[in-house]
């Protein structure tokens, strides 16, 4: 297990030559500032890791098309939103696979895919500033106190409940961050957390990642509602099952 630096932090925009090694799944979306973990075993991914791990360390996780079934193996087509990420964990498995944390640093847009000459899927992108409207200091706190209460909603009780969770997501963090965060770790549909990704305004973000909460919210509700379970059966869509926190991701 290689651990991290404060330099995994950060893209160096004057080295980065605008050209990425894509890892594309059909569920999953990364954001910046989270730690996405993967498990790796597939051989292109695992050549593509090596290559990362032999240089920079980045992976740029993007997102299949619909369609995409038919054609896993091949070279599915790609939606142009994506988020570049860091390597800073990995850890070799008996069997060759590796399980790595992946820290997401920027968004970015696909421009082309470049010609097949690797197991992996390369492209050149253009990297993507958040674009952040001129608001008072008040506005912005309003905005993150509703999207912290709505997203507490989605929290077991025992986290809900401890105070240094609440401080968390009270905190000073910029309204982006917190956008980015609370979107990767909702129960969202995966086309809806790809809208977010997606979308550069930071306001607009956070309003359009409120309503999404607040209609996941009203589905929840009508679920238990409408699944109670037997006497002496656990409840749907524990904790457990939710995948909150998120789990490792296969390939």
């Amino acid at each position: 297990m290689i651990p991290w630096d404060s330099a995994d932090f950060t893209l160096d925009e004057q080295r980065f030559r605008g050209v990425v090694r894509l890892f594309p799944l059909p569920d999953l979306v990364l954001f910046p500032h989270v730690m996405q973990p993967l498990h790796i075993f597939e051989p292109r991914y695992l050549q593509l890791l090596h290559e990362a791990l032999d240089s920079d360390g980045l992976i740029a996780m993007s997102t299949f098309l619909p369609g995409w079934e038919a054609n896993y193996e091949g070279r599915p087509g790609l939606c142009h939103a994506l988020c570049i990420g860091r390597v800073v964990t990995h850890q070799r498995q008996d069997d060759g696979a590796y399980n790595v944390m992946l820290l997401g640093l920027r968004r970015a847009r696909l421009i082309e895919e470049l010609p097949p000459r690797k197991l992996f899927r390369e492209a050149r992108v253009e990297l993507l500033e958040d674009l952040q409207p001129e608001r008072s200091a008040d506005f912005n706190q309003s905005l993150q106190a509703e999207l912290c209460e709505k997203f507490r909603q989605f929290l077991p009780d025992d986290f809900g409940d401890n105070p240094s969770v609440v401080d968390l997501l009270q905190s000073e963090a910029s309204l982006a961050a917190l956008t980015d965060l609370v979107s990767f770790a909702a129960p969202l549909e995966t086309p809806v957390k790809y809208e977010l990704l997606a979308e550069r305004d930071v306001e607009v973000r956070a309003r359009r990642l409120c309503d999404a909460l607040a209609g996941a919210e009203t589905t929840k509700s009508d679920s238990v509602r409408a699944e109670e379970p037997a006497p002496g059966l656990p409840a749907p869509g524990n904790a457990d099952d939710d995948g909150f926190p998120p789990r490792f991701s296969l390939n």
